[in-house]
């Protein structure tokens, strides 16, 4: 690495780019993501956790949670919260025709078309034991000859109830030979498509960005901890939560059973400079590529916001600002919707094709935002002259624009001729 150059400026490593890779393409659909938080989180935390760090697990569900004060309550703490769980399609219903009929859940249908997946089935013999299903793809129109003319034209969509998981199944009593592999209403099936470079430098593609990035910025996060000096005055919560997809009902768990001070949430969101068909909309010009994304307004605090940007301006570290009008809709509203009292913050990274079999970003923005967690952890240890953030320098915080002061007109700078 060049002496001017920072690590989000830098491609990827190939080690580094291999473990987001692994976590990204862990089996966990939504109510069974230990495949990521118990296979490959938590052996990864471990393999430079300190003795004396903590992972903690729950009855309920299957996220973790590292601890790097676990027998100090009273420490000023920082949960950071990716999500492990992943939007899936589930079984509906078995035709007599062999056809397995699915639900798109969170996807468009038209996107999941001719795409292979990957269903797990629990064995009916052996219950707790499951298996992998390979070589089906998703399946509406079976071909263009069949299709109605309004689909041909484009007038007319494809309809959720029209997908099919297609096995290949032929001969006789093709209902039964499907029900004879255990097959069942509700097993969940995932796209088959681990993530690769892209063709643009720093770029990468595949499925499941959403959110398997929250969980590698949370590991990382953590391993930066481990290499530096540590925290002396703050207790770090790495969390990895379940069930985000389907209304934040894991970290809100993990936020009341751990109460911190501060509750940051780590997700993607979305490229609106690139994304087609909205410029009416006036979105923010987020851009993938050009950082990572603070989210203002929803429950986010003013005053996490303004410390985290100006640490990432101090550190060049690249940041865009997006809103949220209500909610979020992350893990940033886990304190909130458990009731907790907490400081929260919003970031991400913008990606293209979200809730896709192609979605894209940029690791620059993967590792801004590792970095912008990590500087601020720093900062908050570092503060009132090195005795570490408070909960009262978070109270008093709060902006007062009853005392704000008045903004005038200024002349435009003249250009440089």
């Amino acid at each position: 690495m060049a002496d001017n150059e920072h690590p989000w400026q830098q491609p990827m490593s190939d080690d580094r780019f291999d473990l987001m890779r692994r976590i990204l393409a862990a089996p966990s659909p939504i109510g069974l993501e230990a495949s990521m938080t118990r296979g490959i989180l938590e052996p990864q935390l471990r393999s430079f956790m300190p003795n004396d760090w903590k992972i903690h697990t729950f009855k309920g569900n299957a996220g973790i949670v590292l601890d790097t004060a676990p027998d100090d309550l009273e420490a000023f703490s920082v949960m950071v919260i990716g999500h492990a769980d992943k939007i899936r399609m589930q079984v509906r219903s078995i035709g007599d025709d062999g056809k397995i009929w699915v639900n798109s859940d969170s996807m468009l249908p038209m996107t999941l078309i001719g795409h292979k997946v990957l269903l797990f089935s629990e064995d009916p013999e052996n219950s707790g034991s499951w298996r992998t299903l390979r070589g089906g793809t998703i399946e509406a129109l079976g071909a263009i000859h069949f299709a109605d003319p309004k689909l041909r034209t484009g007038d007319a969509g494809i309809k959720p109830e029209m997908l099919y998981l297609e096995l290949h199944i032929h001969g006789e009593n093709k209902k039964e030979q499907v029900e004879a592999l255990g097959i069942r209403s509700g097993d969940p099936i995932l796209y088959d498509r681990p993530i690769e470079r892209g063709f643009s430098p720093s770029t990468f593609t595949g499925a499941y960005l959403d959110n398997g990035l929250g969980c590698f910025v949370t590991s990382e996060i953590a391993r930066l901890v481990a290499e530096s000096s540590g925290l002396k005055n703050v207790r770090f919560l790495g969390a990895m939560a379940s069930h985000e997809e389907i209304g934040r009902f894991g970290s809100r768990v993990l936020a009341e059973r751990f109460r911190p001070d501060v509750t940051i949430a780590v997700d993607v969101g979305h490229d609106f400079v690139a994304a087609p068909g909205v410029s009416d909309r006036r979105y923010e010009p987020i851009a993938m590529g050009a950082g990572y994304c603070l989210t203002h307004g929803a429950v986010t605090s003013a005053t996490l916001n303004s410390l985290i940007t100006s640490v990432s301006v101090d550190k060049g570290i690249p940041v865009q600002h997006e809103l949220a009008g209500r909610d979020t809709g992350t893990d940033a509203m886990a304190a909130a919707l458990a009731a907790i009292d907490s400081a929260a913050a919003s970031i991400g990274f913008p990606i293209r094709n979200m809730h896709t079999i192609s979605e894209s970003g940029h690791t620059g923005d993967v590792d801004a935002a590792i970095y912008a967690i990590f500087e601020t952890l720093k900062h908050m240890d570092s503060m009132n002259s090195g005795s570490g953030i408070t909960v009262d320098d978070l109270r008093s915080g709060h902006p007062r624009l009853d005392q704000s002061s008045a903004l005038v007109h200024q002349p435009a700078p003249a250009e440089e001729k």
